[in-house]
């Protein structure tokens, strides 16, 4: 008797929420498979991109970063050695961010700091800051025009001389 009613509360699911799981399964399989015959773009390569568009270089100034002992960081012209910011404690977030991730690609490969990154505006305004000892590279303009303004000023102003 007992058994009997277990035999009646059998578990169902409705056939809406299987065909919507159906549903999702399908458009990622075709999306994946759209990428993969080539009808979808893989990604976005910035480098490429420029290229193909015809963007060239508008203006490059390599710069290094210190770490002073007080927790501020120091960003010096890679060429003069120009003091051309300094960020206190708690200041400079993104710049901080930003080396931070390209140091520790030196790091991984035994790089010591003896090549200067390279920040370089492109005609189109977008900025890049590039680590030309392991090819990395971070889209500064990505990050938006507030990120992005924090950077411009590590430039030379538009017309000045080097």
């Amino acid at each position: 008797m007992i058994v009997r009613e277990y035999e009646k509360d059998e578990i169902t699911v409705h056939r809406a929420p299987l065909m919507l799981m159906g549903g999702i399964v399908a458009i990622s399989l075709a999306l994946t498979a759209s990428v993969t015959l080539g009808f979808v773009p893989r990604q976005s390569v910035p480098a490429e991109a420029r290229a193909a568009a015809g963007i060239g270089m508008a203006q490059e100034r390599t710069l290094r970063f210190f770490d002073e002992p007080d927790g501020s960081v120091r960003i010096e012209d890679g060429t003069t050695g120009e003091v051309l910011a300094r960020h206190g404690v708690g200041e400079g977030g993104f710049i901080r961010a930003t080396v931070r991730s390209l140091v520790h690609q030196r790091r991984i490969r035994n790089i010591g700091p003896e090549t200067a990154f390279t920040l370089t505006e492109w005609q189109n305004g977008n900025l890049t800051l590039a680590d030309p000892a392991t090819g990395r590279s971070v889209e500064v303009s990505s990050f938006g025009p507030d990120n992005r303004a924090v950077y411009q000023t590590l430039l030379p102003a538009k017309g000045a001389t080097r």
